[in-house]
Protein backbone atom coordinates (compact mmCIF):
# COMPACT_ATOMS: atom_id res chain seq x y z
CA UNK A 1 0.00 0.00 0.00
CA UNK A 2 1.22 3.52 -0.85
CA UNK A 3 2.41 5.38 2.21
CA UNK A 4 -0.23 8.07 2.79
CA UNK A 5 0.83 11.44 4.22
CA UNK A 6 -0.98 10.79 7.49
CA UNK A 7 0.77 7.46 7.93
CA UNK A 8 4.16 8.94 7.07
CA UNK A 9 3.51 11.63 9.67
CA UNK A 10 2.62 9.09 12.35
CA UNK A 11 5.66 6.98 11.46
CA UNK A 12 7.86 10.09 11.90
CA UNK A 13 6.35 10.61 15.35
CA UNK A 14 7.21 7.02 16.26
CA UNK A 15 10.78 7.63 15.12
CA UNK A 16 10.97 10.75 17.29
CA UNK A 17 9.71 8.78 20.28
CA UNK A 18 12.34 6.08 19.74
CA UNK A 19 15.10 8.66 19.18
CA UNK A 20 14.30 10.22 22.55
CA UNK A 21 15.35 6.93 24.13
CA UNK A 22 18.47 6.44 22.00
CA UNK A 23 21.02 4.60 24.17
CA UNK A 24 24.02 6.82 23.44
CA UNK A 25 22.07 10.03 24.04
CA UNK A 26 20.46 8.93 27.29
CA UNK A 27 23.64 7.37 28.70
CA UNK A 28 25.86 10.36 27.99
CA UNK A 29 24.33 12.36 30.83
CA UNK A 30 24.07 9.42 33.23
CA UNK A 31 27.54 7.97 33.52
CA UNK A 32 28.54 7.20 37.12
CA UNK A 33 31.80 8.35 38.68
CA UNK A 34 34.85 6.24 37.84
CA UNK A 35 35.68 3.77 40.62
CA UNK A 36 39.09 3.17 42.16
CA UNK A 37 38.67 -0.52 41.41
CA UNK A 38 37.11 -2.51 38.61
CA UNK A 39 34.09 -1.65 36.47
CA UNK A 40 31.74 -4.55 35.69
CA UNK A 41 28.78 -4.08 33.37
CA UNK A 42 25.73 -6.34 33.58
CA UNK A 43 22.41 -5.97 31.86
CA UNK A 44 19.21 -7.51 30.60
CA UNK A 45 16.41 -6.54 28.27
CA UNK A 46 15.47 -6.12 24.64
CA UNK A 47 17.66 -3.02 24.38
CA UNK A 48 20.48 -4.23 26.62
CA UNK A 49 22.99 -4.90 23.82
CA UNK A 50 22.57 -1.41 22.37
CA UNK A 51 22.94 0.07 25.83
CA UNK A 52 26.10 -1.97 26.35
CA UNK A 53 27.60 -0.87 23.03
CA UNK A 54 26.84 2.77 23.84
CA UNK A 55 28.27 2.44 27.34
CA UNK A 56 31.49 0.94 25.94
CA UNK A 57 31.92 3.87 23.59
CA UNK A 58 31.38 6.43 26.36
CA UNK A 59 33.23 4.88 29.32
CA UNK A 60 36.75 6.33 29.66
CA UNK A 61 38.29 3.43 31.58
CA UNK A 62 38.65 -0.37 31.47
CA UNK A 63 35.61 -2.57 31.96
CA UNK A 64 34.31 -6.11 31.61
CA UNK A 65 30.81 -7.47 31.64
CA UNK A 66 27.95 -9.48 30.21
CA UNK A 67 24.41 -8.61 29.09
CA UNK A 68 21.53 -10.68 27.72
CA UNK A 69 19.04 -9.66 25.07
CA UNK A 70 16.36 -11.28 22.92
CA UNK A 71 17.32 -13.45 19.95
CA UNK A 72 18.04 -11.17 16.98
CA UNK A 73 18.57 -8.07 19.13
CA UNK A 74 22.35 -8.31 19.62
CA UNK A 75 24.74 -5.44 18.90
CA UNK A 76 28.54 -5.69 18.50
CA UNK A 77 30.53 -5.04 21.68
CA UNK A 78 34.28 -5.30 22.17
CA UNK A 79 34.61 -5.79 25.93
CA UNK A 80 31.12 -6.76 27.04
CA UNK A 81 29.84 -10.24 26.21
CA UNK A 82 26.40 -10.18 24.59
CA UNK A 83 24.24 -13.27 25.07
CA UNK A 84 20.86 -13.98 23.48
CA UNK A 85 17.87 -15.83 24.88
CA UNK A 86 14.15 -16.35 24.36
CA UNK A 87 11.38 -13.83 25.00
CA UNK A 88 8.60 -13.81 26.17
CA UNK A 89 8.92 -17.42 27.40
CA UNK A 90 12.32 -18.30 28.97
CA UNK A 91 14.66 -20.98 27.65
CA UNK A 92 17.94 -22.71 28.53
CA UNK A 93 19.97 -19.91 26.94
CA UNK A 94 18.37 -17.48 29.38
CA UNK A 95 19.25 -19.79 32.25
CA UNK A 96 22.87 -19.80 31.04
CA UNK A 97 22.84 -16.01 30.76
CA UNK A 98 21.53 -15.64 34.31
CA UNK A 99 24.39 -17.80 35.55
CA UNK A 100 26.86 -15.66 33.60
CA UNK A 101 25.54 -12.47 35.23
CA UNK A 102 25.80 -14.10 38.64
CA UNK A 103 29.42 -15.05 37.99
CA UNK A 104 30.20 -11.53 36.79
CA UNK A 105 29.35 -9.98 40.17
CA UNK A 106 31.11 -12.54 42.35
CA UNK A 107 34.24 -11.66 44.33
CA UNK A 108 33.97 -7.88 44.05
CA UNK A 109 35.24 -5.44 46.66
CA UNK A 110 34.13 -2.06 48.04
CA UNK A 111 36.23 -0.15 45.47
CA UNK A 112 34.57 -1.90 42.53
CA UNK A 113 31.60 -0.61 40.51
CA UNK A 114 28.81 -2.61 38.93
CA UNK A 115 26.83 -0.81 36.25
CA UNK A 116 23.48 -2.49 35.59
CA UNK A 117 21.86 -1.67 32.23
CA UNK A 118 18.25 -2.71 32.70
CA UNK A 119 15.34 -2.41 30.30
CA UNK A 120 12.07 -4.08 29.37
CA UNK A 121 12.07 -7.77 28.53
CA UNK A 122 14.57 -8.69 31.21
CA UNK A 123 12.06 -10.70 33.23
CA UNK A 124 11.84 -13.44 30.61
CA UNK A 125 15.52 -13.19 29.66
CA UNK A 126 16.72 -13.85 33.21
CA UNK A 127 15.23 -17.17 34.34
CA UNK A 128 16.94 -18.20 37.55
CA UNK A 129 14.70 -20.59 39.48
CA UNK A 130 15.01 -20.53 43.23
CA UNK A 131 16.25 -23.65 45.01
CA UNK A 132 13.70 -26.43 44.63
CA UNK A 133 12.36 -25.11 41.31
CA UNK A 134 13.39 -25.73 37.71
CA UNK A 135 13.46 -23.89 34.40
CA UNK A 136 10.31 -25.80 33.46
CA UNK A 137 8.60 -24.29 36.50
CA UNK A 138 9.55 -20.76 35.45
CA UNK A 139 8.35 -21.46 31.92
CA UNK A 140 5.02 -22.72 33.27
CA UNK A 141 4.64 -19.61 35.42
CA UNK A 142 5.45 -17.27 32.52
CA UNK A 143 2.98 -19.00 30.22
CA UNK A 144 0.30 -18.72 32.90
CA UNK A 145 1.00 -15.05 33.49
CA UNK A 146 1.12 -14.15 29.79
CA UNK A 147 -2.29 -15.74 29.24
CA UNK A 148 -3.84 -14.15 32.33
CA UNK A 149 -4.28 -10.56 31.17
CA UNK A 150 -2.97 -9.36 34.55
CA UNK A 151 -1.14 -6.01 34.79
CA UNK A 152 2.63 -6.14 34.44
CA UNK A 153 3.09 -5.17 38.09
CA UNK A 154 1.21 -8.26 39.22
CA UNK A 155 3.16 -10.50 36.87
CA UNK A 156 6.51 -9.14 38.02
CA UNK A 157 5.56 -9.38 41.70
CA UNK A 158 5.00 -13.11 41.20
CA UNK A 159 8.15 -13.59 39.12
CA UNK A 160 10.21 -12.10 41.94
CA UNK A 161 8.95 -14.69 44.38
CA UNK A 162 10.42 -17.65 42.50
CA UNK A 163 13.78 -16.23 41.38
CA UNK A 164 17.26 -16.15 42.84
CA UNK A 165 18.07 -13.02 40.75
CA UNK A 166 14.98 -10.82 40.63
CA UNK A 167 13.76 -8.50 43.39
CA UNK A 168 17.21 -6.96 43.99
CA UNK A 169 18.90 -10.29 44.62
CA UNK A 170 21.48 -9.82 41.84
CA UNK A 171 22.59 -6.51 43.37
CA UNK A 172 22.86 -8.17 46.77
CA UNK A 173 25.25 -10.73 45.26
CA UNK A 174 27.54 -7.88 44.15
CA UNK A 175 28.03 -6.47 47.67
CA UNK A 176 30.20 -4.87 48.92
CA UNK A 177 30.69 -3.36 45.44
CA UNK A 178 28.65 -0.28 44.58
CA UNK A 179 25.86 -0.91 42.07
CA UNK A 180 24.51 1.84 39.81
CA UNK A 181 21.38 0.78 37.93
CA UNK A 182 20.63 2.71 34.73
CA UNK A 183 17.05 1.86 33.85
CA UNK A 184 15.06 2.34 30.66
CA UNK A 185 11.50 2.12 31.91
CA UNK A 186 8.77 0.24 30.08
CA UNK A 187 6.58 0.20 33.18
CA UNK A 188 3.52 2.42 33.76
CA UNK A 189 4.52 4.80 36.53
CA UNK A 190 8.26 4.22 35.92
CA UNK A 191 8.93 2.26 39.10
CA UNK A 192 12.49 0.97 38.46
CA UNK A 193 11.93 -1.99 40.79
CA UNK A 194 9.36 -3.30 38.29
CA UNK A 195 11.47 -3.03 35.12
CA UNK A 196 12.71 -6.55 34.26
CA UNK A 197 11.41 -7.53 37.73
CA UNK A 198 14.15 -5.45 39.35
CA UNK A 199 17.23 -7.71 39.37
CA UNK A 200 19.29 -4.89 40.86
CA UNK A 201 16.50 -2.80 42.40
CA UNK A 202 14.76 -4.14 45.53
CA UNK A 203 11.24 -3.19 46.52
CA UNK A 204 9.16 -3.62 49.67
CA UNK A 205 6.66 -6.00 48.06
CA UNK A 206 6.09 -9.19 50.05
CA UNK A 207 4.94 -12.65 49.07
CA UNK A 208 1.52 -12.32 50.71
CA UNK A 209 0.73 -9.24 48.61
CA UNK A 210 1.82 -10.99 45.42
CA UNK A 211 -0.39 -13.99 46.16
CA UNK A 212 -3.33 -11.75 47.03
CA UNK A 213 -2.91 -9.92 43.71
CA UNK A 214 -2.81 -13.23 41.86
CA UNK A 215 -6.05 -14.30 43.52
CA UNK A 216 -7.67 -10.95 42.75
CA UNK A 217 -6.90 -11.40 39.05
CA UNK A 218 -8.05 -15.01 38.96
CA UNK A 219 -4.58 -16.43 38.30
CA UNK A 220 -4.29 -20.15 39.02
CA UNK A 221 -0.62 -20.76 39.69
CA UNK A 222 1.06 -23.93 38.38
CA UNK A 223 0.95 -26.60 41.13
CA UNK A 224 4.70 -26.72 41.75
CA UNK A 225 4.91 -22.91 41.96
CA UNK A 226 1.97 -22.84 44.38
CA UNK A 227 3.53 -25.54 46.56
CA UNK A 228 6.85 -23.70 46.63
CA UNK A 229 5.25 -20.42 47.70
CA UNK A 230 3.06 -22.15 50.30
CA UNK A 231 6.27 -23.47 51.90
CA UNK A 232 7.21 -19.86 52.78
CA UNK A 233 10.70 -19.57 51.21
CA UNK A 234 12.93 -16.61 52.17
CA UNK A 235 11.61 -13.21 51.10
CA UNK A 236 13.59 -10.90 48.81
CA UNK A 237 15.79 -8.29 50.56
CA UNK A 238 14.15 -5.00 51.52
CA UNK A 239 15.38 -1.69 50.09
CA UNK A 240 16.87 -0.64 53.44
CA UNK A 241 19.09 -3.75 53.66
CA UNK A 242 22.73 -2.78 54.30
CA UNK A 243 23.99 -4.33 51.03
CA UNK A 244 22.09 -1.63 49.11
CA UNK A 245 23.27 1.36 51.17
CA UNK A 246 25.77 2.61 48.55
CA UNK A 247 23.73 1.76 45.49
CA UNK A 248 22.06 4.20 43.12
CA UNK A 249 19.15 3.89 40.70
CA UNK A 250 18.48 6.22 37.77
CA UNK A 251 15.60 6.05 35.29
CA UNK A 252 17.29 7.38 32.15
CA UNK A 253 14.44 6.98 29.63
CA UNK A 254 10.71 6.40 29.80
CA UNK A 255 7.45 6.61 27.88
CA UNK A 256 6.90 10.13 29.21
CA UNK A 257 10.06 11.48 27.58
CA UNK A 258 9.30 9.73 24.31
CA UNK A 259 5.69 10.92 24.12
CA UNK A 260 6.83 14.47 24.84
CA UNK A 261 9.30 14.24 21.95
CA UNK A 262 6.56 13.04 19.61
CA UNK A 263 4.23 15.80 20.80
CA UNK A 264 6.89 18.43 20.17
CA UNK A 265 7.41 17.20 16.61
CA UNK A 266 3.68 17.20 15.92
CA UNK A 267 3.28 20.73 17.20
CA UNK A 268 6.26 21.87 15.13
CA UNK A 269 4.27 20.67 12.10
CA UNK A 270 1.19 22.60 13.16
CA UNK A 271 -0.74 19.75 14.74
CA UNK A 272 -1.84 20.34 18.36
CA UNK A 273 -0.86 17.31 20.44
CA UNK A 274 -2.51 15.99 23.61
CA UNK A 275 -0.85 13.33 25.76
CA UNK A 276 -3.71 11.39 27.36
CA UNK A 277 -1.41 9.41 29.65
CA UNK A 278 1.97 7.70 29.60
CA UNK A 279 0.83 4.91 31.94
CA UNK A 280 -2.37 3.39 30.55
CA UNK A 281 -3.04 -0.20 31.58
CA UNK A 282 -5.96 -2.57 31.09
CA UNK A 283 -7.23 -4.87 28.36
CA UNK A 284 -5.83 -3.72 25.01
CA UNK A 285 -9.19 -4.05 23.26
CA UNK A 286 -10.95 -1.99 25.94
CA UNK A 287 -8.35 0.76 25.69
CA UNK A 288 -8.80 0.67 21.91
CA UNK A 289 -12.57 1.14 22.22
CA UNK A 290 -12.05 4.13 24.54
CA UNK A 291 -9.53 5.79 22.22
CA UNK A 292 -11.94 5.30 19.31
CA UNK A 293 -14.79 6.91 21.25
CA UNK A 294 -12.65 9.94 22.12
CA UNK A 295 -11.52 10.31 18.49
CA UNK A 296 -15.11 10.09 17.23
CA UNK A 297 -16.23 12.73 19.73
CA UNK A 298 -13.51 15.08 18.53
CA UNK A 299 -14.35 14.48 14.87
CA UNK A 300 -18.10 14.90 15.35
CA UNK A 301 -18.42 17.55 18.07
CA UNK A 302 -15.02 19.14 18.61
CA UNK A 303 -14.72 18.01 22.20
CA UNK A 304 -12.77 17.57 24.41
CA UNK A 305 -10.34 18.96 21.78
CA UNK A 306 -10.82 20.72 18.47
CA UNK A 307 -9.75 19.01 15.27
CA UNK A 308 -7.22 18.76 13.79
CA UNK A 309 -5.32 17.31 16.69
CA UNK A 310 -3.20 14.39 17.76
CA UNK A 311 -3.90 12.06 20.67
CA UNK A 312 -0.87 10.34 22.19
CA UNK A 313 -0.72 7.67 24.87
CA UNK A 314 1.67 5.11 26.29
CA UNK A 315 1.84 2.49 28.99
CA UNK A 316 1.41 -1.27 28.82
CA UNK A 317 -1.92 -2.85 28.08
CA UNK A 318 -2.57 -6.56 28.42
CA UNK A 319 -4.20 -9.26 26.33
CA UNK A 320 -6.21 -12.09 27.84
CA UNK A 321 -5.84 -15.07 25.52
CA UNK A 322 -9.08 -16.70 24.41
CA UNK A 323 -8.82 -20.40 23.68
CA UNK A 324 -5.47 -21.32 22.18
CA UNK A 325 -4.79 -17.69 21.31
CA UNK A 326 -3.74 -16.23 17.97
CA UNK A 327 -1.08 -14.11 16.33
CA UNK A 328 -0.69 -10.51 17.35
CA UNK A 329 0.43 -8.42 20.28
CA UNK A 330 -1.21 -5.89 22.53
CA UNK A 331 -0.73 -3.01 20.07
CA UNK A 332 -2.38 -4.75 17.14
CA UNK A 333 -5.19 -5.94 19.40
CA UNK A 334 -5.67 -2.35 20.64
CA UNK A 335 -5.72 -1.14 17.05
CA UNK A 336 -8.15 -3.78 15.78
CA UNK A 337 -10.64 -2.72 18.47
CA UNK A 338 -10.06 0.92 17.54
CA UNK A 339 -10.54 0.10 13.85
CA UNK A 340 -14.02 -1.23 14.63
CA UNK A 341 -14.81 1.96 16.54
CA UNK A 342 -13.75 4.33 13.75
CA UNK A 343 -15.09 2.31 10.80
CA UNK A 344 -16.43 4.61 8.11
CA UNK A 345 -14.69 7.75 9.40
CA UNK A 346 -12.66 9.77 6.90
CA UNK A 347 -11.04 11.91 9.58
CA UNK A 348 -9.17 9.45 11.81
CA UNK A 349 -5.84 7.68 11.26
CA UNK A 350 -3.97 5.80 13.97
CA UNK A 351 -0.69 4.03 14.64
CA UNK A 352 -0.01 1.73 17.58
CA UNK A 353 3.38 0.09 18.00
CA UNK A 354 5.82 -1.23 20.56
CA UNK A 355 8.89 1.00 20.83
CA UNK A 356 11.20 -2.03 20.83
CA UNK A 357 10.09 -2.82 17.27
CA UNK A 358 8.29 -6.09 18.02
CA UNK A 359 4.64 -6.43 19.00
CA UNK A 360 3.92 -9.90 20.32
CA UNK A 361 5.61 -12.82 18.60
CA UNK A 362 5.65 -11.65 14.96
CA UNK A 363 8.10 -9.30 13.21
CA UNK A 364 5.96 -6.14 13.16
CA UNK A 365 6.18 -3.26 15.61
CA UNK A 366 2.45 -2.64 15.29
CA UNK A 367 0.04 -1.45 12.62
CA UNK A 368 -1.88 1.45 11.11
CA UNK A 369 -5.66 1.84 11.07
CA UNK A 370 -8.16 4.26 9.59
CA UNK A 371 -11.86 4.36 8.77
CA UNK A 372 -11.42 1.99 5.83
CA UNK A 373 -9.43 -0.71 7.65
CA UNK A 374 -12.37 -2.94 8.56
CA UNK A 375 -13.74 -2.83 5.01
CA UNK A 376 -10.35 -3.74 3.53
CA UNK A 377 -9.98 -6.62 5.96
CA UNK A 378 -13.33 -7.98 4.88
CA UNK A 379 -12.40 -7.51 1.21
CA UNK A 380 -9.34 -9.67 1.93
CA UNK A 381 -11.61 -12.46 3.27
CA UNK A 382 -10.98 -11.71 6.94
CA UNK A 383 -13.69 -11.35 9.57
CA UNK A 384 -12.21 -8.64 11.83
CA UNK A 385 -14.76 -9.20 14.59
CA UNK A 386 -13.89 -12.91 14.68
CA UNK A 387 -10.18 -12.07 14.52
CA UNK A 388 -10.55 -9.82 17.54
CA UNK A 389 -12.40 -12.51 19.47
CA UNK A 390 -9.55 -14.98 18.77
CA UNK A 391 -6.62 -12.60 19.41
CA UNK A 392 -5.77 -12.83 15.69
CA UNK A 393 -5.13 -9.12 15.09
CA UNK A 394 -1.88 -9.72 13.19
CA UNK A 395 -3.65 -11.69 10.47
CA UNK A 396 -6.30 -9.00 10.05
CA UNK A 397 -3.79 -6.21 9.56
CA UNK A 398 -1.53 -8.38 7.42
CA UNK A 399 -4.42 -9.09 5.07
CA UNK A 400 -5.20 -5.37 4.84
CA UNK A 401 -1.55 -4.45 4.21
CA UNK A 402 -1.48 -2.27 7.32
CA UNK A 403 1.35 -3.79 9.37
CA UNK A 404 4.06 -1.40 10.60
CA UNK A 405 7.49 -3.04 10.44
CA UNK A 406 10.61 -1.35 11.81
CA UNK A 407 12.87 -4.15 13.02
CA UNK A 408 14.46 -3.99 16.48
CA UNK A 409 14.93 -0.37 17.56
CA UNK A 410 17.53 -0.88 20.28
CA UNK A 411 15.37 0.57 23.03
CA UNK A 412 12.10 -0.15 24.82
CA UNK A 413 9.87 2.42 26.50
CA UNK A 414 6.69 0.44 25.95
CA UNK A 415 3.63 1.14 23.83
CA UNK A 416 3.32 4.12 21.51
CA UNK A 417 -0.17 5.07 20.38
CA UNK A 418 -0.92 8.04 18.11
CA UNK A 419 -4.39 8.94 16.79
CA UNK A 420 -4.63 11.78 14.27
CA UNK A 421 -8.08 13.38 14.05
CA UNK A 422 -8.96 15.83 11.30
CA UNK A 423 -6.04 15.30 8.96
CA UNK A 424 -2.86 17.28 8.43
CA UNK A 425 -2.45 20.99 7.77
CA UNK A 426 -2.17 21.77 4.02
CA UNK A 427 1.62 22.16 4.14
CA UNK A 428 1.92 18.50 5.22
CA UNK A 429 0.01 17.04 2.27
Amino acid sequence: MTQLPERAFLADLFSAAVAAADPRVILQESLPQMPRGRTVVIGAGKGAAQLAAAFESLWPGPLTGVVVTRYGYAAPCERITVMEAAHPVPDQAGLDASAALERAVQGLGPDDLVVALICGGGSALLPAPAEGLTLADEIALNETLLASGAPIGVMNALRKQVSRIKGGRLAAMAAPARVVSLVVSDIPGDDPAQVASGPTVPDPGRRAAALAAAAAHGITLPPRIKAYLDAAPPESPLPDAPEFSRNEVRVIASARHSLEAAAALAQAHGVPAHILSDSIEGEARDVGHVHAAIAREIAARGRPFAAPCLLLSGGETTVTLRGSGGRGGRNTEFLLALAHGIAGSTQITALAADTDGIDGSQDNAGAFADGSSVLRMRAADRDPAEDLSRNEAWSAFDAAGDLFVTGPTGTNVNDFRAVLVGGLPPRQC
